[in-house]
């Protein structure tokens, strides 16, 4: 299944991809370069942290092109009152009995230590579509379910303040 990619990630994507290719590269090699000259490479820790930093770079190029090379651009729209895509959502959990404070992100911008919850995650599931006041329970798996009360929606946009994963 291809990746879905919305505007903002194609352009967040390509703007790294230049930065990558014409900033960091040649620092890269630059840095190959002047450690290859402490002499012997067997014993030159120096030189293998230098390659494996290009080569990071160069695979990290790799991923980004090949995500735009077999990403699907989309376009996600919500009424004003319905939960969507970068929308801020405040929920109740009534099991922990404790408000929560989460951002629906697309999949490859995830980042559940800072509340930047994918709309394919159970939970981003589970509340996509619902409204401010709505009850919703979220199927973690089979034999596991919690209900959480939808206190407060902000509606958001894609405003490119977080990295593609």
């Amino acid at each position: 299944m291809p990746h879905e990619l919305t505007a903002g990630e194609i352009a967040s994507i390509q703007d790294e991809i230049r930065h990558r290719e014409s900033v960091v590269t040649p620092q890269c090699i630059a840095e190959v370069q002047r450690t290859r000259a402490f002499g012997d490479l067997s014993e030159n820790d120096e030189y293998r942290t230098a390659k494996r930093e290009l080569n990071r770079n160069y695979s990290r190029i790799r991923y980004l092109k090949n995500l735009l090379q077999n990403g699907v651009m989309v376009e996600y729209t919500s009424d004003g009152d319905e939960i969507g895509l970068f929308d801020k959502v405040t929920l109740w959990d009534e099991d922990y009995e404790e408000e929560r404070i989460i951002t629906l992100v697309t999949h490859l911008r995830a980042d559940v230590l800072n509340d930047r919850i994918s709309k394919d995650s159970p939970l981003g599931q589970a509340l996509m579509g619902h409204k401010v006041g709505d009850r919703v329970t979220v199927q973690v798996n089979e034999t596991s379910a919690y209900t959480v009360e939808i206190r407060d929606l902000e509606k958001g946009e894609d405003d490119r303040s977080s990295s593609v994963n």
